[in-house]
């Protein structure tokens, strides 16, 4: 009851993450960062259930921390990483990029794109204000502000 909840039990885990019953106890729980845990996916959870490149949680993190997974342009080592609506997780081997989308049903689609189309990442504006000495900024969806001073 003292400080942070470190763990998740695998029943508690959102259900667009599609995680069965039975394959254990526990879910892997997401960092703190730019998505909300309930609209967030590990990228432990994306590498091994998703796109099956890991069989186990301990083949996830090998590949991880060779840094070959970069989430919008940023090598990320985390195995909890919030990956969120959006985002583009580029794996450096395979040259490959993925575009999380929602599906109809509201699950994570994983969209695979291109090279040219990977160097885009599409926000959605929450909040416009005047900063300090007059300068417009504008606050996106995954906790990004941007100032744009012309």
């Amino acid at each position: 009851a003292r400080g942070p909840k470190r763990h998740m039990k695998r029943l508690n885990a959102p259900k667009h993450w599609m995680l069965d019953k039975f394959t254990g106890r526990y879910a892997p729980r997401p960092s703190a960062g730019p998505h909300k845990l309930t609209e967030s996916l590990p990228l432990v959870v994306f590498l091994r259930n998703r796109l099956k490149y890991a069989l186990t949680y301990h083949e996830a993190k090998m590949i991880l921390k060779q840094r070959l997974v970069s989430v919008n342009g940023a090598v990320r080592t985390d195995l909890n990483y919030p990956a969120g609506f959006m985002d583009v997780i580029s794996l450096a081997n395979t040259n490959e990029h993925f575009r999380l989308l929602y599906d109809v049903k509201g699950r994570y689609a994983i969209h695979r794109i291109k090279a040219d189309e990977a160097k885009y990442y599409l926000a959605k504006v929450k909040k416009v204000f005047v900063g300090s000495r007059g300068v417009p900024c504008i606050v996106t969806h995954d906790g990004r502000t941007i100032r744009y001073p012309d």
